[in-house]
């Protein structure tokens, strides 16, 4: 038994695991390594629990359109869709996180912001939220964080204290949650919202340098959000506000618009930056990394079948064209499996010749056979082969988008550096960012939500976790579910 005389984790085969939190890295900075089989377990059963819907993102809607590049980052990316003047067809879905399929546009909750790239090159997605932060920094703690946050077993409600008992439990949770439950925690509408990789990836110029990148899309209609009682109205109203919104616009020719910025770090500089650049819970200040314009996206097409357009679109962040490629951000590279997985899991193992998601561009693979397969193949079948197949060529496809990686095995998430913690980012947001009225508002969205059913022991780990970020907000917040208690 454990110190506290609690049952030991196993895996679904019986066999005790050794972390909850972390998975097996090369050294506490390197990569997760694919044969720790108990991550691969949990992402894998994570995937495979709700059939047909998606498990995180079930609710969303989307459109087509395209994106064009007004500014020169060439010395940065030789990517071909980055370069001056491309223009490139993209297809973008929206959605909440935690609630399924028929769940209320105006929950508070982060939204999915996923744009694929029909490149001639092959597709690129990004695959990120309205915010540039995440819960989690370890991809352990990914599939447990959904759980806390979806209904519960027994009655299949949702439970306000199951989400701050990993919360508080989770300290990394703080900056991320401080979106949450600020201004931003419910957009207007989907136009009304940035999207961020959140996420850093590499981007690799014609010479071979390599830089490290931050994606930002900044929305041109103006940050516009719903207080929560607007929210509660409209939850009653029209549960489809946000799609609806989106649809209308298209439909009416004012199409949404947002300008792609970059931030871009040269190579060194994460080996000895103050933060841990690869760490999903951490924003890299804009003092030190301006945003660069990159160029525009527009959407002006709306879908007309929903369930073939939107509904099995399918996003990975491991579709990476040349030019471009992951980090060693831990949460990053797991999705890189993960994602694919569930598409595997959920549309079948030839989901990417659902039209949506073809790329324009030839393809030129050994995959054959399996359900759904619609286009022919021809042999050979198989490689190395002396028959005229496709061929892989490194001189002009090399493995450029790398880095250096040593170590002994270990569950550890990243190294700690001078500036690493888990709540000065957060308390920024709150006193450099808001200003009074949204700290009210704040106070207010949290009170609210805490007197939504959460209770001890975890009511007092909650305001302990805002004192950690804040002391008057926390002292305020405390002060606030004392008094509507008391009522």
């Amino acid at each position: 038994m454990t110190s506290d005389n609690r049952k030991p984790t196993t895996n679904d085969s019986g066999i005790p695991v050794s972390s909850d939190e972390h998975a097996l890295s090369i050294g506490a900075d390197g990569p997760i390594v694919f044969h720790d089989h108990y991550l691969m377990e949990q992402m894998a059963a994570f995937n495979r629990e709700m059939i047909p819907d998606r498990q995180p993102h079930a609710k969303g809607g989307g459109a087509f359109g395209h994106f064009e590049v007004t500014h020169d980052v060439s010395r940065y990316t030789k990517a071909k869709f980055l370069q001056p003047g491309a223009k490139t067809d993209v297809l973008i879905r929206f959605s909440t996180v935690a609630g399924e399929s028929g769940s209320p546009d105006t929950w508070r909750d982060p939204r999915g912001f996923a744009v694929k790239f029909y490149t001639e090159e092959g597709n690129f997605d990004m695959v990120g939220n309205n915010t540039p932060v995440f819960f989690v920094r370890d991809p352990m703690k990914f599939q447990h964080f959904i759980h806390s946050q979806k209904r519960r077993a027994d009655n299949g409600l949702r439970d306000h204290d199951m989400q701050w008992d990993f919360w508080t439990l989770a300290p990394e949770s703080a900056h991320q949650v401080t979106w949450l439950m600020g201004d931003r925690g419910i957009p207007a509408t989907w136009r009304h919202m940035d999207g961020f990789s959140s996420h850093t990836y590499m981007w690799v110029n014609a010479e071979g340098e390599r830089f490290w990148v931050k994606y930002h899309f900044k929305t041109d209609q103006g940050i516009k959000c719903m207080t929560q009682e607007q929210a509660d109205r409209m939850a009653g109203a029209d549960a489809d506000y946000h799609r609806r919104d989106l649809f209308e616009a298209i439909k009416r020719g004012d199409y949404p618009t947002w300008t792609l910025k970059m931030q871009i770090m040269p190579f060194e500089d994460a080996k000895h930056y103050r933060i841990n650049p690869f760490d999903l819970t951490k924003v890299w200040p804009h003092g030190d990394y301006p945003l660069i314009e990159v160029g525009k996206l527009t959407l002006d097409r709306n879908p007309t079948d929903y369930h073939t357009q939107i509904e099995q679109a399918a996003f990975e962040p491991n579709n990476m064209v040349p030019g471009t490629g992951l980090s060693p951000d831990k949460m990053l590279l797991a999705r890189s499996i993960s994602y694919a997985d569930a598409h595997r899991a959920r549309l079948g193992g030839n989901y990417k010749q659902i039209p949506v998601n073809m790329p324009k561009c030839p393809v030129h693979s050994y995959s054959k056979g399996g359900a759904m397969r619609i286009h022919n193949v021809s042999d050979p079948v198989y490689a190395l082969n002396s028959k005229g197949g496709p061929q892989a060529d490194p001189g002009r496809y090399p493995e450029d988008a790398v880095w250096a990686a040593d170590g002994e095995f270990v569950r550890s998430a990243y190294t700690l550096r001078p500036a690493d913690d888990d709540y000065s980012q957060a308390n920024v947001l709150i006193n450099k960012v808001m200003d009074e009225a949204a700290r009210d508002r704040l106070v207010s969205n949290v009170v609210g939500h805490v007197l939504g059913g959460v209770e001890e022991p975890v009511l007092s780990r909650v305001f302990e976790y805002w004192r950690n970020i804040d002391e008057t907000i926390g002292n305020r917040i405390e002060e606030g579910v004392r008094a509507g208690r008391d009522r």
